[in-house]
């Protein structure tokens, strides 16, 4: 087939990153592609809207958690530190840890620079005396932080379960990322979704209102404008489903029809019923997510749920680095 004709030079702007993600997502069986690129734009407006549904109890879960521990987060982190969320999006839980903690300075960091910027210049609104240092970029690896913090302890404000979108190894590796970016005396407020009833967790996954549909289905948007696709977005269609054996959500893009299409000329086909793996959403036990933590170079120090047991907050400090023989 031939290669489409792609209009405003949009594909050749378009993330290299996101290009080959894409197209090896596409080659791979099975078929899959990093969550993270769901957030352009509009996959950012989506997910917030998301957070506002009935069945997804995460936010209303981690917000009352926060909202009732934040005094005793500032009592155990100490004066004078610098708040730096990773993933900000815009930042809706952020102002109840920064009330508490009166930090020197906010750094928020996310891959979506819009919306980075809207919900910074909001903040710094509402803190008129905080300064607030926006930081577009990738927080999956170590990031530089801006000068003005160089010297400052840190606090990492990780909310949202964003943690669970990964396996088991690459939460890891993110957390050992996180903690080479905030250094030495770092400590870490991080939320984990708990496991729970499967009828629970699939109905926030896929909600009546066909909201988290979209915010799936946006993704084969973004790589037809983006990457010149011509994916029929009408033969797609969402699934989410619960993985026991890996105590996970699963969210799907499955075809159902038989489907070809091409991006950026690279041709591809898939049958009915074939899928594409876009997210997964992990859930931790108490004791799993004490394991991970540490695994990732962090240790806890306090942990607080909320009155359902639904989800969990949880406060961990930077281990101290091996000195060499």
């Amino acid at each position: 087939m031939l290669k489409p004709e792609i209009e405003d030079g949009q594909a050749s702007l378009a993330d290299p990153a996101f290009r080959a993600d894409v197209l090896r997502g596409f080659e791979i069986r099975p078929r899959a592609i990093p969550a993270r690129w769901f957030y352009d734009r509009r996959g950012s407006e989506l997910f917030e809207a998301i957070t506002d549904l009935p069945e997804y109890y995460p936010t209303r879960a981690e917000t009352a958690i926060l909202r009732r521990i934040a005094p005793e987060v500032a009592k155990l982190a100490g004066p004078g530190r610098a708040v730096v969320e990773f993933g900000s999006g815009s930042s809706m839980k952020t102002p109840l840890v920064l009330a508490a903690v009166a930090p020197s300075a906010y750094v928020p960091i996310d891959i979506s620079g819009d919306f980075l910027r809207e919900s910074s210049a909001a903040l710094a609104s509402a803190f008129p005396g905080l300064a607030v240092l926006p930081v577009e970029g990738d927080f999956m690896k170590p990031i530089a932080l801006p000068n003005e913090i160089a010297d400052a302890p840190k606090l990492g404000f990780f909310p949202g379960s964003t943690i669970g979108n990964m396996v088991p190894h690459s939460s890891v590796d993110l957390l050992r990322a996180m903690k080479a970016s905030l250094g030495e005396g770092a400590m870490l407020l991080i939320g984990m979704d708990r496991i729970k009833d499967a009828s629970i967790l699939t109905a926030a996954y896929d909600d009546a209102a066909g909201v988290t549909a979209a915010f799936n289905l946006n993704l084969l948007e973004r790589i037809n404008r983006e990457l010149g696709g011509t994916i029929p977005l009408d033969r797609f269609r969402h699934v989410a489903r619960w993985n026991d054996d890996r105590a996970r959500i699963e969210m799907h893009l499955e075809a159902q029809s038989d489907v070809d299409f091409t991006i950026e000329g690279h041709a591809f086909a898939m049958a009915a019923g074939d899928t594409v793996h876009t997210e997964n959403s992990h859930k931790y036990g108490p004791r799993d997510a004490r394991i991970l933590l540490r695994s990732g170079g962090w240790t806890p120090i306090a942990d607080w749920t909320d009155e359902d047991e639904q989800f969990a907050v949880i406060l961990a400090e930077a281990q101290p680095s091996r000195l060499a023989p």
